[in-house]
């Protein structure tokens, strides 16, 4: 069979494609799939990043995570805001804003 030189360049231009995109991947400051972890926050700078940007999805343990929020407007219309009360690099039991919740008793039923 003999190969064209139009499918070898089709073939290098894909293999270039791929590497580039490989080296970009890679290359990438990897900040933004990190969280603000509350473990390693004061209680100051974790009330002081939720008051800043109004909601802000933090880390609360080695698995777990949580969005918290500065006040009921970051919430769904239905929602509504109860005081977070986590544990921090220097408190066992600070308020770093709201969490969201669905009502137990909404008019739309209990679906979440």
């Amino acid at each position: 069979m003999k190969t064209t030189g139009t499918g070898r360049t089709a073939r290098r231009l894909t293999a270039a494609a791929l590497s580039a995109l490989l080296l970009l991947t890679l290359a990438a400051p990897p900040a933004f799939a990190q969280r603000p972890d509350l473990r390693q926050m004061t209680c100051a700078q974790a009330q002081n990043l939720v008051a800043r940007r109004g909601a802000v999805v933090m880390t609360t343990g080695p698995h777990t995570y949580d969005r918290f929020v500065a006040g009921p407007r970051w919430c769904d219309h239905w929602e509504t805001v109860r005081p977070a009360q986590v544990r921090t690099r220097d408190s066992n039991s600070c308020i770093v804003g709201y969490l969201c919740e669905t009502p137990l008793f909404s008019p739309w039923g209990s679906w979440r």
